[in-house]
């Protein structure tokens, strides 16, 4: 039943990526002619017109606060904490000042749509049960930053479906640490509304913080090892300050 009740929902999001098609193959060529910059522009061209569109269709009523944090240029590492599978155009909303791609459940490859649109905006597809392989993957993102694309990550590696934040894991924060870029912590709260509390695409209220960029540059093995409960304190504290503000907003008076 919930299946037929997301049809509508389906069919918009379908017929948004058909109208950003164009985008397709000026990518691909972007990219067979070795053009990093133009390939970025184009990148952050199609994924900053679909999020707001996308936010727009389904109701989202989006707060961002500390807009004045996001940095004007990449490579950086986005972290943030992972509650639906609307946390994606809703970071294309929110980060519209240069091209990331984001670090993906190796599944959604094979998601129809999703799993050809993510390896063309720079995305990596991680598998978190094979040490090896989701190392792999990290290099993958690391090579990818060191060539100036930048990257967003979930380090609790699932969704939590609600106002809560799972453990962080601890090898996330290597993909800016290596290539020493920024790290820049996001709390969002409020995307599990839109999908995950009934299974059913609806209007939701959904706030994203976004706090000043970390610098790794140059930073000492004890701040390295610090720095994941760092952010994930950080993170987790946000979410519930977003959740309660949320609370705050329902109540009358």
């Amino acid at each position: 039943m919930k299946i037929m009740r997301n049809i509508p929902a389906a069919a918009k999001v379908f017929g948004d990526v058909v109208r950003y098609g164009k985008y397709r193959s000026l990518i691909d060529n972007a990219k067979a002619a070795g053009d990093a910059e133009e390939e970025r522009r184009l990148i952050l061209e199609a994924t900053s017109t679909f999020g707001p569109k996308i936010m727009e269709q389904f109701g989202c009523d989006l707060h961002v606060h500390g807009e004045e944090n996001i940095p004007d240029e990449g490579p950086v590492v986005i972290i943030l904490n992972h509650q639906s599978y609307a946390d994606i155009p809703v970071m294309f909303a929110v980060f519209r000042k240069f091209q990331f791609g984001f670090v993906a459940k190796q599944y959604l490859a094979k998601a129809p749509v999703l799993g050809k649109w993510m390896p063309r905006i720079r995305s990596v597809f991680i598998e978190n049960d094979d040490p090896r392989e989701a190392l792999k993957a990290i290099n993958q993102g690391i090579e990818y930053i060191n060539e100036g694309y930048s990257l967003a990550i979930c380090p609790e590696g699932t969704r939590s479906k609600g106002p809560t934040v799972g453990p962080f894991m601890r090898g996330a924060i290597k993909l800016a640490t290596k290539p020493g870029v920024p790290i820049v912590p996001v709390a969002l709260n409020g995307t599990y509304k839109m999908l995950e509390e009934t299974g059913v695409v609806s209007p939701a209220r959904v706030d994203v913080r976004v706090y000043p960029a970390i610098p790794t540059a140059g930073i000492s093995r004890q701040e390295e090892k610090a720095l994941p409960d760092l952010l994930e304190n950080m993170i987790r504290n946000g979410v519930t300050e977003l959740n309660e503000l949320q609370q705050n907003e329902k109540e009358p008076g």
